[in-house]
C-alpha cells in the first residue's frame, strides 16, 4: 500500500514565509480566529485523518468500486464510516458562514484540508467536494428559506450536494441540454430528463443529496440565455427539515470507468421530480459558474494531490530499490547496487514530481489567499484586484496542475519500473485517477479557450496586466540582488515576452476568430509556466534570506529545487511560444473529409 505524509514542512514555509498567511488572516474580517495555533493544529489534525482514515481505504476502494443494487448505491468498504468521523470532525463546516452553522475559517484553510485528502483518497474526497460547491451557489443564490432548508445542511455534512450539468447528447454546449422543468403547485417544478456523469450522484455516505439542476422553462430563449438552475432534494424535506418522502430522480446506472472506481459515476434519471428555482429564471448559467469556478479549483488541487502522491512514493522506492551502479563508480560500496536514485535519469523523474509538487502547491495557496479576499475582503481596490486575479489564474490552476498532475504520476510509474505496472503498489491507480483531471469540470481545451479568449483578450489584456505588472514589480525590486540573479533575467524576459505574444494572438484574432483556438491550450501551458517561474523565484528569495537558520537543509533543498525548475522545466515555455506563433493555417489545412484519407470509415 502506498505511504502518505501530509508535507506540512512546506505548507507552513508557503503559507507562513513565502506568503505571510498570519499578516494576511489578521486583516480578514473574523481572522482572529485563524490564529497561528489554530491553524497549526487543523492542519495536524487533518494530516492525521488523510494518513490513518481515508489512505487505509484508498486501495481497496478502488478494487471494490460502487455497487448499484435496486437503484441505490453503496459507497466501497469504509467509505461511510470515513465520511461519519469526517463530519463528526467538523470539516465540513471549516470555511462556512456561522450564519449557516459554519465555523467562518478563511476558505484556505478548507484548501490546504482538500490537498490532503486528495492525495490520499482522491474518490472519497469526491463526495463532500461536490457539495462545497453545491453550498456556494445556494449561499450566492438561495432564497432564505432555500438557505435554512438545503444550506445548513450541506454545511453540517448530514446532506451532501452535486451538480447536474452533462446530457447524454451534450457535454461543454450547455444550450443545448433537453431537461425541462415545467411550473406545478406553488414555487415548485416538475423536472423530467436524463443527466449523465454526475459524480456522487447516488450514495448512502449521507442521509440526502441535494441535486443542483440545469434545465429549461417551457418559454426559454434558445441556447443558454435560457437554462435555469433548480434544487432536487432526493428526499422531499418534511416540515421539520429531515428527510421526507423520496423524489422522482433515481440512478440509473453507474459507469465504467479508467479511475476513481471508489466514486459513483451515475446516469441520473429526472422522471417528474419536484425542484425549485435557484436565481432567476434563465439567469441558470450565472448561478452554476460560482459552483464550477469552485470545482475548477478543486479539480486543480486535486492534481496537486496526485502529484504529492506519487512524488512521496517514487522518492521512498528510489532510496530503496537497487539496480547498477553509480556512472562515476560505487556509491553505496557496502551495497550489492547502488539505489536507483543515485542515477541522473531517475532523479530527473523525482525532481520533476518534486518541483511540480511545490511549484503547484505555491500556486493553490497564492490562489487560495486570493480567494479568501474575494469571499471575506471589504469591497475595494484590493478586493477588485483580487477578482481579477483569482479569475485570471483559475483555469491554470484547474488545467496546468491536472496537465502536470498527469505527466507526474506516469513518472512515478516510470520510477519504479515493471513494479509501476503492478497493482498493489499503487502507482497505476494515481495514473488512472489523475487522467480523469484534465476532462471533468471543463477540459484542458475548455480552460485554455476561457484563459485566452474571455479572461485576456476580452479584457484587452488588462486582467493579464495585473499579473505581469506584480511580476514586473518584484523583478525590479530584486534586479540588484546578486542571489537572485539566475531567477530574475529569465523571469522578467518571459515575462516580457507574454506580453508579446498575447499581443500576437490578439492581433491575428481580428483577422480569423480560429487563431485563438489554435493557439489557446499552448498558451495556458506557457502561463502556467511562468506563473511557477514567478513563485518559485520568490520562494527562492526567502530561502536566500533563511538559509543560515537551524533549518539549512530544508532551504538549501528549497532553493536547489528552484534552480531544477528554472533549468530543466522552464525552457519548455520556448516550445510553446513557438507553438502559439505558429497560427491556425496547418491546424485547419486539411478539411475535415480528408481527414480519413488512407483508410476507410
Amino acid at each position: 500500500m502506498p505511504s502518505y505524509q501530509a508535507p506540512l514542512r512546506d505548507m507552513r514555509f508557503v503559507m507562513d514565509e513565502m506568503l505571510d498567511y498570519p499578516t494576511h488572516y489578521a486583516a480578514l474580517p473574523g481572522g482572529d480566529d485563524a490564529s497561528p495555533d489554530v491553524v497549526a493544529a487543523i492542519l495536524e489534525e487533518g494530516a492525521r485523518f488523510a494518513r490513518d482514515v481515508l489512505l487505509p481505504i484508498n486501495q481497496s476502494g478502488d478494487e471494490e468500486g460502487c455497487v448499484l443494487e435496486g437503484g441505490e448505491v453503496k459507497a466501497p468498504q469504509g467509505f461511510k464510516e470515513a465520511y461519519q468521523q469526517y463530519v463528526e470532525g467538523g470539516w465540513p463546516s471549516l470555511a462556512a458562514d456561522p450564519e449557516h452553522g459554519g465555523q467562518g475559517l478563511p476558505p484556505s484553510l478548507a484548501m490546504v484540508l482538500s490537498e490532503m485528502i486528495c492525495a490520499t483518497n482522491l474518490a472519497w474526497g469526491m463526495y463532500p467536494g461536490l457539495s462545497h460547491g453545491a453550498a456556494d451557489a445556494l449561499r450566492h443564490h438561495g432564497t432564505d428559506e432555500q438557505k435554512a432548508t438545503y444550506l445548513t445542511k450541506l454545511v453540517e455534512g448530514v446532506w451532501t450536494g452535486t451538480m447536474c450539468l452533462t446530457e447524454p447528447h451534450c457535454g461543454t454546449d450547455l444550450g443545448l441540454i433537453k431537461t425541462r422543468a415545467v411550473p406545478a403547485a406553488g414555487e415548485a417544478y416538475t423536472i423530467t430528463g436524463t443527466k449523465i456523469f454526475i459524480s456522487a450522484g447516488e450514495h448512502d455516505l449521507a442521509e440526502n443529496i441535494v441535486h443542483l439542476v440545469l434545465a429549461k422553462l417551457p418559454d426559454a430563449p434558445e441556447g443558454s440565455k435560457g437554462i435555469s438552475l433548480f434544487v432536487v432534494p432526493k428526499f422531499l424535506p418534511n416540515a421539520d427539515g429531515n428527510p421526507g418522502e423520496r423524489n422522482g430522480v433515481t440512478c440509473g446506472s453507474l459507469e465504467h470507468k479508467m479511475g476513481i472506481h471508489g466514486n459513483a459515476t451515475c446516469v441520473m434519471n429526472f422522471d417528474g421530480a419536484t425542484g425549485y428555482l435557484v436565481g432567476s429564471p434563465n439567469k441558470g448559467l450565472a448561478c452554476m459558474f460560482t459552483m464550477m469556478n469552485a470545482a475548477r479549483l478543486g479539480v486543480g488541487i486535486q492534481g496537486l494531490g496526485l502529484i504529492e502522491a506519487s512524488f512521496q512514493n517514487s522518492l521512498s522506492y528510489a532510496r530503496d530499490r537497487l539496480q547498477m551502479r553509480g556512472l562515476s563508480g560505487k556509491q553505496a560500496p557496502e551495497k550489492p547496487a547502488d539505489p536507483i536514485i543515485v542515477h541522473p535519469d531517475v532523479r530527473r523523474m523525482l525532481l520533476t514530481q518534486k518541483a511540480f509538487a511545490e511549484g503547484g502547491r505555491m500556486l493553490v495557496l497564492y490562489a487560495a489567499q486570493l480567494l479568501d479576499t474575494v469571499e471575506l475582503g471589504q469591497p475595494g481596490e484590493e478586493k477588485e484586484r483580487a477578482e481579477t486575479l483569482l479569475g485570471l489564474l483559475t483555469p491554470i490552476v484547474k488545467a496546468f496542475l491536472t496537465e502536470v498532475g498527469f505527466e507526474s504520476t506516469n513518472e512515478g510509474v516510470q520510477v519504479f519500473g515493471g513494479h509501476g505496472f503492478i497493482k498493489e503498489w499503487g502507482m497505476e491507480q494515481l495514473v488512472r485517477d489523475a487522467r480523469i483531471t484534465r476532462l471533468y469540470e471543463g477540459t484542458t481545451g475548455i480552460q485554455a479557450l476561457d484563459l485566452l479568449g474571455r479572461k485576456v483578450l476580452m479584457s484587452q489584456g488588462e486582467s493579464l496586466k495585473v499579473f505581469t505588472k506584480e511580476i514586473h514589480k518584484f523583478c525590479k525590486a530584486e534586479a540588484d540582488n546578486p542571489t537572485l540573479k539566475e531567477f530574475i533575467t529569465p523571469l522578467s524576459k518571459l515575462n516580457a515576452e507574454w506580453g508579446e505574444l498575447t499581443m500576437g494572438v490578439g492581433m491575428k484574432a481580428m483577422q480569423d476568430r480560429e487563431e485563438v483556438g489554435a493557439a489557446s491550450v499552448d498558451y495556458l501551458m506557457y502561463s502556467g509556466y511562468v506563473t511557477l517561474a514567478y513563485l518559485f523565484a520568490r520562494a527562492a528569495k526567502q530561502a536566500s534570506v533563511a538559509l543560515e537558520g537551524d533549518d539549512k537543509a530544508f532551504y538549501t533543498a528549497k532553493l536547489n529545487t528552484a534552480r531544477f525548475y528554472y533549468q530543466r522545466l522552464l525552457p519548455r515555455t520556448k516550445a510553446h511560444a513557438q507553438m502559439i506563433q505558429a497560427g491556425a493555417a496547418s491546424l485547419m489545412a486539411i478539411s475535415s473529409e480528408d481527414f480519413g484519407l488512407g483508410f476507410e470509415i
